[in-house]
């Protein structure tokens, strides 16, 4: 179940969902008085000290305007991220903008409440770092200034963003959120694009980048994998839920995908609450095909697997947490082996095109 970084933190702003997709199951919002005057209290959108020369002043508000930013802009100034200035709006969320004026998070800045044990400044990232994972050095230091946060740990993902000095990071349970890589400001924004005067969308080379990375991490052995069956053309990974309907629809086509060469990887993702013990089940199988058989047993016939008595191991739960990183809001998250995420639905024709087959 996903929680936010902050227990008094808002929720990460709802996602439209495609009709192919089964989302996580929800759970009333029981934040305290206390906690929602924790928001108030913590929320740091007082900009950093410093001033904008009237040149970035006058660049950032054309940059937006052409972009199609239409509520008022009250005033710029040093964010509290770091190389981005704060754009405040009237009644909206700031944003948080590069001086270029390329790179754009919209959202809240909360303050970690956690004391700051590391004060050294980290190296800052380069272009080359962009979606890799930071450094040991790096996270040492972040997760030493976040003890308050109970729900960080050292397994927690960090990547390197295009604007150095904010750090992508994601909970256990999937939800992303920015920080400073001091450590010292959180949101759960995004980083947006412009390009050509127009928002773009997220920064999608970051995306990719970042997905590639986990994929580099995911114990290849821990994957169910069925391979083409044709001359391969493809590879996707597949974050799958046994319980998920949608799930159990795609799996109908891994046939066809695999004779038009298609190899797909299944990430086991369980995020009903009976599917970790069912899949744990399936992974526990001797082999590759037992486990396939276990698996297609699940997902054609409803039929699940229970784990012999000899197996106590829990083989889903390592690539559950390292696939973290890949954010999945919904599954069957459909990913190909450059990072890039499916975004529509699997029965519609510009599925074969995003996997390059016919």
């Amino acid at each position: 179940m996903k929680q936010p970084v902050f227990k008094f933190a808002s929720l990460i702003s709802a996602i439209l969902l495609a009709t192919t997709a089964c989302a996580e199951p929800s759970v009333p919002n029981s934040v305290s008085k206390s906690a929602s005057q924790n928001t108030s209290q913590n929320a740091q959108n007082t900009p950093a000290a410093g001033k904008v020369s009237a040149t970035i002043d006058s660049q950032l508000r054309r940059v937006l305007t052409q972009a199609g930013i239409k509520t008022q802009i009250t005033s710029i100034s040093p964010s509290n991220l770091p190389n981005l200035y704060q754009v405040d709006l009237a009644g909206q969320p700031p944003l948080h903008i590069t001086a270029d004026g390329k790179y754009v998070i919209q959202g809240e800045l909360q303050k970690n409440p956690s004391k700051r044990v590391v004060t050294e400044t980290p190296a800052r990232s380069n272009s080359a770092q962009v979606g890799m994972p930071v450094s040991a050095a790096v996270k040492s230091a972040v997760l030493a200034n976040m003890i308050e946060l109970k729900n960080m740990s050292a397994k927690t993902p960090f990547f390197y963003t295009a604007v150095p000095g904010v750090l992508w990071g994601a909970t256990l349970e999937g939800v992303p959120f920015l920080l400073s890589d001091d450590a010292q400001y959180i949101t759960d924004g995004e980083i947006s694009v412009i390009e050509n005067g127009q928002f773009t969308g997220l920064d999608e080379e970051f995306e990719k980048r970042k997905n590639q990375s986990v994929f580099k991490t995911l114990d290849d052995k821990q994957l169910i994998t069925y391979p083409a069956t044709s001359a391969e053309r493809a590879v996707i990974y597949l974050a799958d839920d046994v319980n998920c309907p949608y799930c159990r629809r795609l799996h109908q086509q891994l046939p066809m995908l695999n004779a038009k060469g298609v190899t797909v990887k299944v990430i086991g993702y369980p995020i009903y609450e009976q599917s970790p013990a069912q899949m744990r089940g399936i992974w526990c199988q001797a082999d590759d095909s037992s486990r396939r058989k276990a698996f297609d047993k699940a997902m054609l016939a409803g039929e699940m697997t229970p784990a012999s008595a000899s197996c106590s191991a829990d083989y889903v739960t390592p690539n559950r947490e390292k696939a973290a990183g890949l954010a999945v809001m919904a599954t069957p998250a459909i990913y190909r082996d450059d990072g890039v995420l499916y975004q529509a639905s699997f029965e519609s024709p510009e599925f074969l095109e995003f996997l390059g087959v016919k």
